[in-house]
Order: C-alpha cells, then sequence, then structure tokens
C-alpha cells in the first residue's frame, strides 16, 4: 500500500488517499481520475503522486487555517474505484448543468434581497448534495433562500461562504505579471501579508500595483520575504538615517543578488556598500571620517572589461594626436557682421526722415497761428 496525494473540488482541496499497489496501474507521468469518498459526500478526484510517510507528516503539520481561507490545506478521503469512462463524462455533464444552475440560483436571490454574491456552485458526483460559494461582508440570514433553492433543483443545499481571496481562486484570473494567478493553479493556502513586507522589499506603495485581482495584497510578495527579513536583521529598517558632522547618510534599498546596501550619500550620490561592511561603514562616518570604499562596485565580467580596454585606448589615441590649430576668425573673414561705425550710420540715416517730419509739422503750425493772427 502507497500514499497518494489526491486533488478534489472546485477550491481544489488535497487530500492524502492510501491505495493499494495492485489496485491501480499508475505511472506518476499521468493524472488518474479516481472516484474517492470525502467529508463533502462522493467526489471525482484527480491522483497527483505517490508520497512518502515524512512527506505525509510535513503536509498534515502545515493543515493549519490559512488567513481567508474556510477549508485545512488537508483532508480525510478514503480512495473508492478508479474512475470508468461512464463516471467521467458524467462528472463533466454536471460541470457543463452548473453553469445554469448557478444563472438560476441568482435570478431567485433577486426575490429575496441578500447583500451576497454568488460565486460558483458545485454538484458532488451522486448529485445527492449541491454546494454554493458566495462572499458577504456581514452574516447573512439566508434560510429562506435554501428552501427555495432546495424546492428548485430537488437536491440537499449547502452554503459555503468563502473570503476574496478564495474566490480568486475558485475563478481564476491572470494576474498584473500577464500570468495565471497563483492561487488558480498551484497555491493550497493564503499566509497573511501585511504592508510591513512591501516597506521592507523597498516597493512603490501603490494599491493599484501591489494589490491582486482579490483587491488584498498579491501573495508573490512573501515569497522573497524570508530573505529580506534575515539581510534587514543586519541592518537598521529601510530610510534610516545616519546623521553625522558631514551631513545625513539614508539607506535607500538593498541589492539581493550582489548582498549590497546603497546608501545615498550627503552630495547626493548613491554609493554600494556590502552588509557585511555595514557597520565599519558606520563606525567611520559618525567618527567624522571619510568611507574609502566610497566607489560603486566594478563589473568584472569579459563584456564589461573589454568596453573599458575599449574606451582606454580611445582615450590614450586622443592625448597622442597633435593638437589642431584653431582658426582665427577676423572681421575680413566675416563680412556679413557690421563694424560698430557702420550700426551708428545705419541708425543716423533711421532718424533722420523722423527729424525733418519734425520740422514740416513744426512750420506747418507757425504759418497756421500767422494766418489766423493776419
Amino acid at each position: 500500500m502507497s500514499l497518494y496525494l489526491t486533488v478534489f473540488g472546485k477550491p481544489r482541496y488535497l487530500g492524502v488517499a492510501a491505495i493499494e499497489d495492485d489496485v491501480i496501474n499508475f505511472d506518476g507521468k499521468h493524472q488518474f481520475p479516481a472516484v474517492i469518498q470525502t467529508v463533502r459526500g462522493v467526489e471525482l478526484g484527480i491522483i497527483g503522486g505517490k508520497i512518502s510517510p515524512e512527506q505525509q507528516e510535513i503536509y498534515r503539520s502545515s493543515s493549519l487555517k490559512y488567513e481567508d481561507t474556510t477549508e485545512s490545506m488537508i483532508q480525510e478521503i478514503k480512495f473508492d474505484h478508479a474512475a470508468n469512462p461512464e463516471e467521467i463524462e458524467k462528472y463533466y455533464d454536471l460541470k457543463f448543468h452548473e453553469e445554469d444552475v448557478l444563472l438560476r440560483s441568482r435570478e431567485i436571490l433577486k426575490s429575496h434581497n441578500l447583500k451576497i454574491k454568488l460565486v460558483d456552485v458545485e454538484y458532488m458526483l451522486d448529485q445527492k448534495k449541491l454546494f454554493f460559494y458566495f462572499t458577504s461582508e456581514q452574516r447573512i440570514d439566508f434560510r429562506s433562500y435554501v428552501r427555495d433553492l432546495a424546492h428548485e433543483f430537488k437536491t440537499r443545499i449547502e452554503m459555503r461562504q468563502i473570503g476574496t481571496r478564495d474566490e480568486a481562486r475558485i475563478v481564476r484570473g491572470i494576474a498584473s505579471c500577464g500570468r495565471e494567478c497563483c492561487c488558480g493553479y498551484w497555491l493550497r493556502g493564503f499566509s497573511p501579508i501585511g504592508i510591513k513586507m512591501v516597506k521592507e522589499q523597498r516597493m512603490t506603495i501603490n494599491p493599484t500595483k501591489i494589490s491582486g485581482i482579490c483587491g488584498r495584497l498579491m501573495c508573490c510578495m512573501s515569497y522573497e520575504q524570508a530573505l529580506y527579513s534575515e539581510l534587514w536583521e543586519k541592518l537598521p529598517g529601510p530610510g534610516s538615517r545616519i546623521k553625522t558632522e558631514q551631513g545625513i547618510y539614508t539607506l535607500e534599498s538593498l541589492d539581493i543578488g550582489r548582498e549590497l546596501v546603497n546608501i545615498r550619500f550627503p552630495s547626493n550620490r548613491l554609493v554600494p556598500v556590502k552588509i557585511s561592511e555595514f557597520e565599519s561603514f558606520r563606525d567611520t562616518v559618525l567618527k567624522g571620517e571619510e568611507w574609502e570604499n566610497n566607489q560603486p562596485v566594478k563589473n568584472n565580467s569579459p563584456v564589461a572589461i573589454n568596453v573599458k580596454a575599449n574606451h582606454d585606448q580611445k582615450q590614450a589615441e586622443k592625448k597622442s594626436e597633435p593638437p589642431k590649430k584653431s582658426a582665427r576668425v577676423t572681421q575680413k573673414n566675416k563680412p556679413h557682421e557690421k563694424s560698430d561705425q557702420d550700426s551708428k550710420d545705419l541708425q543716423r540715416q533711421k532718424n533722420q526722415p523722423r527729424r525733418n517730419n519734425n520740422k514740416q509739422r513744426s512750420n506747418k503750425h507757425s504759418n497756421a497761428q500767422k494766418n489766423r493772427e493776419a
């Protein structure tokens, strides 16, 4: 007998099934459908692969409830038999029929005026139970609604309230990275994610950039959090300042790949300092001394070395060239420019008509005055 990891249900629950080795011929490379019995009823599950007893203990030790998750990670299941073609066809027929059930149940919901959102429905393989997954911000008395659903679909109705993250896991979707949401195809639980993680990773605190389609902080922020936490244990908090006589040194960001911390110097220059040398750096600047290793880290890759060699060669060639004689431009070589005397004559010619016009106006005025006195 071997232990097999099994996936079942629309929320994609996990289970461990003990199966005799001679019951099924499973090579572990292809999905194997099987009829299983769970706490929810008779279902069709997918046998994933063999696991060791040690792996089973790891799964069960991590089966605690996660944030916004109403079900545990690992559920008890019992293997019944390998699914035959008729049962597989019935399973897909029920999945196709669930779309019509969801639309009809939403129409019935309008007459009850309940503040809930129906996310999805799910039939058990024997059609003895019908699950309704919904979200709501408060507790809802839906007993009358359940009676109408039972009368409409002639089966047992069970309502399951889920969180916004569980909604995204059931509905699925495309994340901002362009790929399917992690909760939609491989993530089995939701670990708590806070704004502290965003600050430690020096990410932009913009809700549209750090939130998923569920409206909560993206799950991928927790993937590298352990590494960031380990690095920040050797450093003060992000954005911390070191006040010295020379000015203020600010911790800007981390470079995890090279284990460097980027520090903004009082001269507004960004200088990387090794995390292992940060204590020495802080003591040096607090004493008023200048940090010696204040040059950016050099890239010693062959491409960078070749580029630097070519640059040095070009600079050497420029220095070895004789200086070019600069041509002196005289007044004769620039006929389009006029001398100061020419500009004065031109200005005098422009002002001459104005003076003549003024004399003519004064003569006319004096002649008119003499005619009046006569």
